[in-house]
């Protein structure tokens, strides 16, 4: 059961093939057995998980549970839950406990009637790409233990790809949902800004940061996006929009599709297995009917350059509310409110935090804003206008998720460029506030996955599920499982 799809997993609860407690039941049992050697989870409370089945059992019993009702799924550490601990990955928040809940938990929880197996580890706020960065230790690849899952989200899709929960929710500010889904072999979307809530998601960039979905399939993404989108007036950037059923256009042919091949994102960037495998589902997109035409996105390059400039900044301002004070970390000893302050952050916060921190700081103040947050403003307005271009040409872009499959832990640990340099690809559309998905399209010769991007215009999150759902109708990379999980 634990190997179903969303679709089998809620006719089972619907038909009492099994109730949700006893679906809660396998996964933390095989949560109890697995995470330990993957650390995916943070926080586990099966009290609290048992509680939330048996009123998901009540509300199969009494009819009025919907699709998703009694289906477990893990939360990422960074959206507040009641009751639980969300700790953002740091220290800083190690032992908060939230008094509300996110919008994203609302909607999942308390009106789709999801459960919550627990809370998944991920980079320290949200900042890295590897996983390695989290207070409470590096997540590993149930593809191989030796490498990252990426990150941020790289607990949600560790706990997906080795099936400690069916589903998992992430975020995504530069690329940390579509990495993790890439190096883990998931389906990850971010859908366009605006579409999700932020309201409860502990902010790193607040212009950039957006809720999504990771799971085992296109058609599963569709499910739990249709429940945890939607307009939300406590959230300032929410976008007022009529409420969309994602699952709609799933079995929408290809033929006449345009497919836009950036000729950026097929130089010398990716590696040579990462080229060929995106290459080759360029060619099963043909054979399904679509059409493929060159497109220009040539500010594309200064997306890392203007990302690293505009979401420390962001970050610089949203993490001042970290001062030992009202809530957090504060250092046991210190001699006045400065030297608290002071402690508190430097103790509260990992290297990688204060890195950005300093970064944004330095960019926002007198002298350098003009040089540099308003000019990395300036270019990220002409790399959307890029994006509005490419789309007057095509319907759907395609390109690599990451130039690499993942890589060693520790491997880029020292080099904070070469890092940042493993979201080249994503970046801008976070920075466009585009749609963007990826899903699984082959495996390296070390059995590693690849990833495929697919990003849409504004809104057309459905059309980007479509295009996914049909390629993996036509293959099987969605469907094989890590060796041992």
């Amino acid at each position: 059961m634990i190997y179903s799809n969303l679709k089998t997993l809620s006719r089972a609860l619907k038909e009492k093939q099994i109730s949700s407690v006893e679906l809660a039941r396998l996964f933390l049992d095989r949560m109890a057995r697995v995470n330990p050697e993957l650390n995916a989870f943070i926080t586990v409370d099966e009290e609290k998980t048992y509680a939330a089945a048996k009123t998901a059992d009540a509300r199969l019993a009494d009819g009025t549970a919907g699709l998703l009702t009694g289906i477990p799924l893990a939360q990422k550490d960074i959206f507040c839950a009641e009751g639980w601990k969300t700790t953002c990955g740091s220290k800083m928040l190690a032992n908060f406990i939230s008094p509300y809940d996110a919008a994203v938990v609302t909607k999942l929880e308390q009106e789709a009637g999801m459960v919550s197996l627990g809370k998944a580890n991920m980079d320290e706020f949200a900042m890295g790409s590897s996983n390695e960065t989290s207070f409470f230790g590096a997540v590993k690849n149930p593809w191989d233990t030796t490498c990252v899952p990426g990150g941020s989200s790289g607990g949600s899709a560790a706990a997906v790809a080795a099936y400690l929960a069916p589903v998992a929710t992430g975020t995504d500010t530069g690329g940390s949902i579509r990495q993790p889904a890439a190096f883990c072999g998931l389906s990850g979307i971010k859908p366009t800004y605006g579409v999700v809530s932020r309201y409860g998601m502990i902010a790193f960039a607040s212009s950039l940061d957006q809720g999504g979905v990771l799971a085992h399939s296109a058609e599963d993404c569709a499910y739990v996006l249709s429940a945890m989108a939607g307009f939300d007036a406590r959230d300032s950037t929410s976008l007022q929009r009529p409420q969309e059923d994602y699952r709609s256009r799933l079995e929408e042919p290809l033929r006449g599709l345009k497919i836009g091949l950036p000729k950026e994102f097929f130089g010398a960037g990716a590696n040579s297995e990462v080229m060929a495998a995106v290459l080759a589902a360029v060619e099963a997109y043909k054979r399904l009917g679509a059409n493929v035409v060159e497109v220009a996105l040539p500010n594309s390059h200064l997306s890392v350059p203007a990302y690293y400039v505009i979401a420390p900044a962001e970050a610089s301002s949203n993490l001042s509310r970290f001062d030992g004070v009202r809530y957090g970390y504060r250092a046991a000893e210190y001699d006045d409110l400065n030297d608290m302050y002071r402690k508190s952050r430097a103790q509260g916060f990992g290297a990688e935090v204060k890195r950005r921190i300093l970064i944004g700081t330095y960019v926002l103040s007198h002298g350098y804003y003009d040089a540099y947050y308003l000019q990395a403003q300036r270019v990220r307005r002409l790399i959307a206008d890029d994006f509005r271009a490419a789309f007057g040409q095509c319907d759907v872009i395609l390109g690599p998720t990451s130039p690499t499959t993942a890589f060693k832990l520790g491997e880029k640990s020292a080099d904070p460029v070469a890092m940042y340099l493993s979201d080249i690809y994503t970046i801008a559309v976070n920075l466009a506030g585009l749609p963007g998905l990826s899903i699984p399209c082959g495996f390296d010769e070390r059995g590693l996955p690849i990833g495929l991007q697919l990003i849409g215009n504004y809104f057309d999150e459905a059309r980007l599920l479509s295009v996914a759902h049909q390629y993996q109708q036509a293959t099987d990379w969605h469907s094989r499982r890590p060796q041992g999980f």
